[in-house]
């Protein structure tokens, strides 16, 4: 697999309950650095801003880092389980 871009798609897109879809690395790295600080210390954000950086600096983290967001978004209830 080649670098990650921004650009670069997610192993899958997450569909958040407003209606906005996180399809690529930047639309993640973008949701992730809309956290406050307080989200940012809860141990389900810090393990997905975790993958992610895994994931920019090697990119077979992909799949574990997106899994890791669908989690975060799950456990805050961003989007819908299914």
């Amino acid at each position: 697999m080649l670098d990650l871009e921004k650009k670069s798609p997610l192993a899958f897109s997450l569909a958040l309950k407003d209606g906005r879809t996180i399809e690529t690395v930047g639309d993640a790295a973008d949701f992730l650095s809309s956290l406050n600080a307080e989200q940012r210390e809860r141990a389900h954000w810090k393990a997905a801003i975790l993958m992610l950086n895994n994931a920019m600096k090697e990119s077979r983290y992909l799949t574990t880092a997106t899994i890791n967001l669908r989690s975060a978004l799950l456990y805050d209830r961003l989007i819908e389980h299914r």
